[in-house]
């Protein structure tokens, strides 16, 4: 009998973590195909990022692989010469924010010190999967790669371009993706700049403009104007609390008068907030469906600023231009962009006030992912939703799965081949875009592939 194959379609955090805990924990031999056009798995879109600027957003003491001792990726990073080079990692507390590449290349180096541990079991084909016929992944360049389970660790989709700019789409002044190499490179120092965005992206484009040197006026401007909060500094005792019981207004309670009762002695929000995000999946899972749908109206915004935070080096960016009168943050939305021979005119709604038309040098979206379309975002998972096999979630965050995180098909039928790991499955298991959670799920996913090979024992 010939050995399973499992082929992992993503190689970022989640697909390489995939197979790396496939590798480790497989109790008969199994083979694995790491589909991933980059150079290196590990890196996706979140660690192949190469501005220096751009840094993790928690200490690098929270970041490991599932299983591995606390610290690891620390212990790991001050052994490098990286961190020797980069004085502007280390914090007064003590703890370090490397830049977000250093945790892209940990991953790809365990990825291949245990793929070098059973040589000829796992290979990274540089490709990208487009479709699905018979039990085989078809790629971009004709391969055909017949696989007993495919394991979907898909990056998160692509911006929505906003309605309000599509006519000027091409303008030379509209940058549309800031992620792309040398998107903000070519912006002048002067230059009168706004942002749609108020959050991690937009604080990501500004720590890297304040590295190029930009000192001209920037606007950021969003629906309700929040920006994402900082970390508090490190050390602090950990939070004891339940909070994955009752409804979801009960919860909020809770969590207000917690943050009351830290604050009385002396302990800042942080805390709180970190606890309630490590009971994140079992508080979702126990909401109903219209509960899911409130929070996601209603609460999901200022959750986000305040559970995904960002480093101490950005935020110091953007508390610099503040304090200097180089960046204004409003509550505002975009009415009209017209386009100008070496400029654009821009139409704001502002809350609670009078709407502002402004003439600015540049436009640039920090809107963040349209997890709605994620189905359509890519070939392959095209391919698979026209032909049924898998369904968006109910709620529009990514691809529908079970328990036991295999997909549903059109009739809602679980899928004896197909799992989704990382945040495209979040919508049945709610915190799942933080590293933690989703290195833990990577995990499981990886054990419930093997379980279904028979390839593991059940943990009992």
């Amino acid at each position: 009998m010939s050995e399973p194959h499992i082929v992992i379609i993503g190689g970022g955090f989640s697909g390489a973590a995939v197979a790396i805990h496939l590798l480790r924990e497989a109790q008969t031999p199994v083979r694995i195909t790491l589909i991933e056009p980059r150079e290196q798995p590990g890196l996706g879109v979140a660690y192949s990022a190469a501005d220096p600027a751009h840094r993790i957003n928690v200490p690098a003491s929270r970041m490991q692989l599932s299983g591995e001792e606390e610290g690891a990726f620390d212990r790991w990073y001050r052994q490098q010469t990286s961190f020797l080079r980069d004085a502007d990692a280390r914090r007064p507390d003590g703890s370090v924010y490397p830049q977000r590449g250093e945790f892209g290349r940990y991953v790809a180096q365990a990825f291949l010190t245990e793929a070098q541990k059973q040589p000829g079991r796992v290979s990274h084909l540089r490709d990208t999967a487009v479709a699905w016929q018979d039990n085989q992944v078809i790629t971009a360049q004709g391969r055909k790669i017949s696989a007993d389970r495919v394991v979907l660790a898909v990056s998160h989709p692509p911006p929505d371009l906003p309605k309000e700019v599509r006519a000027i789409a091409e303008h030379p002044r509209l940058v549309a993706n800031p992620w792309v190499a040398g998107a903000l490179e070519n912006i002048p120092p002067e230059a009168n700049v706004a942002i749609v965005g108020t959050a991690l992206s937009m604080a990501d484009v500004v720590a890297s403009l304040t590295r190029l040197g930009h000192r001209g006026k920037l606007l950021a401007f969003s629906r309700h104007g929040l920006l994402s909060r900082p970390n508090a500094a490190a050390g602090l005792p950990k939070w004891q609390a339940e909070y994955a019981h009752g409804s979801l207004r009960q919860c909020l309670r809770q969590i207000r008068e917690d943050i009351a009762r830290a604050a009385e002695i002396g302990l800042p929000w942080q805390v709180v907030l970190d606890e309630v995000r490590s009971q994140g999946q079992s508080i979702w899972q126990q909401l109903s469906e219209r509960e899911q749908r409130q929070f996601l109206r209603h609460l999901r915004r200022f959750w986000d600023v305040h559970r995904y935070r960002i480093a101490p080096q950005v935020a110091d960016a953007i508390t610099a231009k503040q304090e200097a009168g180089l960046l204004t943050v409003l509550a505002a939305r975009l009415k009209t962009v017209t386009a100008k021979e070496n400029h654009l005119r821009v139409q704001l709604a502002v809350r609670n006030d009078a709407p502002q038309d402004l003439s600015v040098d540049y436009l640039i979206l920090t809107t963040g992912p349209a997890h709605a379309s994620l189905t359509e975002s890519q070939p392959f998972l095209r391919d698979l939703r026209r032909a049924g096999v898998i369904r968006p979630d109910a709620l529009g965050l990514g691809i529908d799965v079970d328990t036991h995180s295999q997909t549903l098909d059109a009739q809602g039928k679980p899928s004896a081949i197909f799992l989704v790991s990382g945040p495209a499955a979040r919508g049945r298991f709610g915190e799942l875009m933080g590293l933690p959670q989703v290195a833990d799920h990577a995990q499981a996913v990886a054990r419930e592939a093997l379980l279904t090979l028979s390839a593991r024992c059940p943990i009992i």
